[in-house]
C-alpha cells in the first residue's frame, strides 16, 4: 500500500509544497545563471526511470558549453562555471527537479537516475534498480554519494527497492537535510564529477543497510 499509494500521493504533495517554499531560490538562481550561461538556465537530459522509461530530467545549468578545436565539449571540469560551482555545492540544482516529481517521472526518494547508456551494463541484480522510480535523493546518496563505488551505491539501490517504508523515506530525507546543511565532507570539483560506469565483471552482489 506504501509503495503504491501512500508513496505517490506524498510526492506529489511534498513536492508541490517544496517547490512553492524553495521558489525564491529557484527564482534567483534561474536568474543568475541566465545571465552566466547566456540565457540557458537549465539542463534538460533524457533518462530512464521505472520499468527503464525514459523520461526527461530538468536540472539547474552549471556546465558552459564550450568545445575544443574540433568541436567536442571539453571535459565537465573545464566546463563547470563558477556560479556551477556555487549551485552544485548547495545542491541547489536539483531543485528544478521537483517539476519532474510533480509530473510523475520521478520520486522524491529513489535511485538516482543515470545515463541512458549504462542501461546495457547493469547485471541482473543492478538492473532492479529500475523496478521503481528514481529519486532526487535516495539510500546511496546519504551513505556515501560520490565518496562510493559504483558497485557499492548499486547495492545501496537494490537494498532501498526492497527495503522501502515511511520511515525509510522519512530517515533519508532528514539525513538529506542534514548533511546538505551540514556540508558533509569537503566541497572539490574533483570529488563531484563522477567517472562513467562501464560494468560489473559479475552478477555477484551483496546488500546494504544499516
Amino acid at each position: 500500500m506504501y509503495r503504491n499509494i501512500i508513496k505517490p500521493f506524498f510526492d506529489t504533495i511534498a513536492a508541490s509544497i517544496g517547490f512553492i517554499l524553495l521558489f525564491p531560490i529557484f527564482a534567483i538562481t534561474w536568474l543568475v545563471l541566465m545571465i552566466k550561461n547566456n540565457g540557458k538556465a537549465f539542463f534538460y537530459q533524457k533518462r530512464p526511470g521505472k520499468n527503464e522509461r525514459i523520461f526527461k530530467i530538468i536540472k539547474f545549468k552549471t556546465m558552459n558549453d564550450k568545445t575544443d578545436a574540433n568541436g567536442e565539449l571539453l571535459p565537465p571540469s573545464e566546463r563547470l562555471t563558477k556560479a556551477g560551482i556555487f549551485v552544485r555545492k548547495y545542491s541547489l540544482d536539483e531543485i528544478p527537479q521537483l517539476l519532474n516529481v510533480i509530473k510523475g517521472d520521478m520520486s522524491l526518494i529513489g535511485p538516482r537516475p543515470l545515463l541512458i547508456r549504462y542501461l546495457p551494463r547493469y547485471n541482473d541484480f543492478q538492473k532492479q534498480r529500475h523496478n521503481i522510480k528514481p529519486g532526487i535523493t535516495g539510500w546511496a546518496q546519504v551513505n556515501g554519494r560520490n565518496a562510493i563505488s559504483w558497485e557499492q551505491k548499486f547495492e545501496y539501490d537494490v537494498w532501498y527497492v526492497k527495503n522501502m517504508s515511511l520511515f525509510l523515506d522519512i530517515k533519508i530525507l532528514f539525513l538529506t537535510v542534514y548533511k546538505v546543511f551540514k556540508k558533509d565532507g569537503i566541497y572539490s570539483v574533483e570529488n563531484d564529477i563522477v567517472p562513467d560506469f562501464t560494468g560489473t565483471a559479475s552478477n555477484e552482489q551483496s546488500s546494504h543497510g544499516n
